[in-house]
């Protein structure tokens, strides 16, 4: 069963219709990748399946936990392009920012671990490099103990290589607690070496051009000849729809 179904018949801003009859799933243990040029939608996409947007035709679905009260919030976080940490908080309280002041230390402290970040519990936001600010981020999103992770080109802002240790770092964390993510991003490398399934989105129509599925065991190699044989078949669809 998937955890996630999202079905959006349509979006607009005024006059303007930005994402038209979409179906995405999201399975457990799943990664999707939305990919596509800027402006086609694919943030619009995820903000809706962050329930951040309502204002659209349609519908989100969330497969709850059985244990779960029918009033329980989708099991779901959010780790955004910056990391928008809050700059008078410490790395700790950023990462616990979501019980307040009485966040769960030992679990804080085993994520500030897990993410690379020993020994900065108490740093402010300031002293810290990009690549370690959204470090804190992805731990941030971690602490809620999701069981889906949205992430709208989280990496974008960092260096080449900060951005190879980023994707594996979630990668790692995602797999040691189960969880599926669906991440936005325009980077057609970053989506094969990610997903296990890619929704391509046009340019101007708002719809979901293909489907391409990554048949890839993991861990993978970023050499690995089929990839480079995935990527061909990318920039291939990407031309036939007019993208690039």
């Amino acid at each position: 069963m998937s955890l996630l179904n999202v079905d959006v018949r349509e979006k607009a801003f005024g006059d303007t219709v930005v994402l038209h009859d979409i179906h995405l799933t999201l399975g457990d243990g799943e990664a999707a990748v939305l990919l596509g040029p800027s402006g086609c939608g694919k943030s619009t996409l995820l903000r809706i399946a962050a329930g951040l947007d309502r204002q659209f035709s349609g519908a989100v679905k969330f497969q709850q936990p059985e244990q779960a009260p029918a009033s329980a919030s989708p099991p779901i976080a959010f780790v955004f392009q910056e990391p928008r940490l809050m700059p008078w908080l410490t790395v700790a309280e950023n990462i616990g920012y979501a019980s307040g002041n009485k966040y769960d230390r030992q679990r804080v402290e085993e994520l500030i671990g897990d993410v690379g970040l020993t020994g900065q519990s108490k740093t402010l936001p300031k002293a810290l490099s990009g690549g370690m600010a959204q470090r804190v981020a992805i731990a941030r999103g971690l602490y809620t103990q999701p069981k889906i992770l949205l992430l709208d080109e989280p990496f974008s802002a960092v260096d080449a290589f900060t951005r190879m240790k980023l994707q594996d770092l979630v990668l790692k964390l995602v797999e040691q607690r189960g969880i599926s993510f669906l991440l936005v991003t325009h980077d057609i490398d970053e989506a094969l070496y990610l997903g296990d399934r890619i929704y391509m989105m046009g340019a101007q129509d708002g719809r979901i051009q293909q489907q391409i599925e990554v048949d890839v065991p993991r861990p993978r190699d970023r050499r690995s000849a089929r990839l480079a044989s995935l990527k061909n078949e990318v920039l291939t669809a990407l031309q036939n729809a007019h993208i690039i």
